[in-house]
């Protein structure tokens, strides 16, 4: 039997679905680098914040109970 790439029912060979996929994921794969690249930092100042925001709680609760 010849190496058909259409299926008795008309249908496209499932090697092109899987091509289209490939280029789905590819395209997926890179929106979020370039989001994750034009962010400029902003998780890591998320984490600063917040640790600079435990250490004062902290310290006012220390100071509150030395008081």
């Amino acid at each position: 039997m010849a190496n058909n790439p259409q299926s008795p029912n008309g249908n496209n060979d499932p090697a092109g679905s899987t091509q289209m996929f490939r280029a789905f994921v590819d395209e997926g794969t890179r929106q979020p680098q370039t989001t994750a690249a034009t962010s400029g930092g902003g998780p890591r100042v998320g984490v600063i914040v917040g640790v600079i925001a435990a250490v004062v709680i902290v310290a006012a609760v220390a100071w509150l109970a030395l008081v």
